[in-house]
């Protein structure tokens, strides 16, 4: 893997952490995108230590701002021409408030699935030439079966009606497999595959700080639950093992293809409707 560059999203902590570790083991030049900078900047002096790789670089994003999103964008792409691997992971659970963001769009939705959909547009040229030059390119998409219990209307995707934390978060799960699907059907033919992954429920502090029911829930099964290194396994072999090369267009868990999809996880109807509108909201076509 070396000479190979792979991005991952959310790297200061959890399963993220654990992903970019791997990939800089393998001798990748890491870029984490972060929000938390004293996290972040810790998460990168233990990858370094641990590694023995030193080429780990940061860069600072906000992904519920579409302005820091393509300012990163920008930073990356002053910095490196390809891109071998882009692992979107950084996720957000949101209280039963619902909140709006900067550019006016529910902060679950905006995160969760629009901060993929905006950062994987952006670094497109960047992934071509990988493609190109290297003979693939991949992106990953961290999702959850989460996405199975979504209430999903694309009329009230944002949850204008009916709002709650954990409906957003289900749905915005749901709209992380139905983008990685519909990238993979456009992208065919140009050496770049795109899969998503349901990473289990892992031990990790993505929702302890949430209140409500769901972080009581969290807290209860705790005990229960598998570690960062368990949870970050399918997003690393999608990332990384040769098992998987030209594959395209699937949803794993435990490092293993899912057919059992439920219908409207695999409506390509759906999926270009939900592609059309996630270009108006993001000014973006790819």
């Amino acid at each position: 893997m070396k000479n190979k560059i792979g991005i991952v999203t959310g790297a200061n902590s959890g399963i993220g952490k654990v992903t970019a570790l791997a990939l800089a083991k393998q001798g990748f030049t890491v870029v984490m995108m972060c929000r938390n900078r004293a996290k972040a900047e810790a998460a990168q002096k233990e990858i370094v230590r641990l590694s023995g790789n030193p080429q780990v670089e940061m860069i600072w994003v906000d992904f519920a701002s579409q302005r820091q999103i393509r300012e990163a964008a920008a930073q990356f792409l002053s910095m490196h021409d390809c891109l071998d691997v882009l692992v979107n992971n950084a996720g957000f659970l949101a209280s039963d408030k619902r909140q709006l963001t900067e550019d006016g769009i529910e902060a679950t939705f905006a995160v969760n699935h629009l901060g993929y959909f905006l950062l994987t547009g952006l670094l497109m040229p960047a992934l071509e030439k990988a493609a190109t030059q290297n003979g693939e390119a991949r992106v990953v998409c961290v999702a959850s079966e989460a996405h199975r219990y979504a209430p999903f209307n694309l009329d009230n995707v944002q949850l204008e009606r009916g709002y709650s934390g954990i409906k957003a978060y289900c749905i915005s799960k749901l709209c992380n497999i139905l983008f990685t699907a519909e990238l993979a059907r456009r992208v065919a033919g140009k050496n770049i595959t795109a899969n998503s992954l349901h990473p289990g429920a892992v031990n990790s502090g993505f929702a302890q700080n949430t209140p409500g029911w769901f972080a009581w829930l969290f807290k209860i099964a705790k005990p229960f639950l598998m570690s960062e290194e368990e949870g970050a396994e399918t997003s690393i072999y999608l990332a990384t093992s040769p098992e998987v090369k030209g594959i395209s267009g699937g949803y794993f868990y435990k490092k293993r293809l899912r057919r059992n999809m439920i219908p409207i996880a695999k409506d390509e109807k759906i999926a270009q409707q939900l592609w059309e509108m996630s270009e108006k909201l993001t000014n973006i076509s790819y």
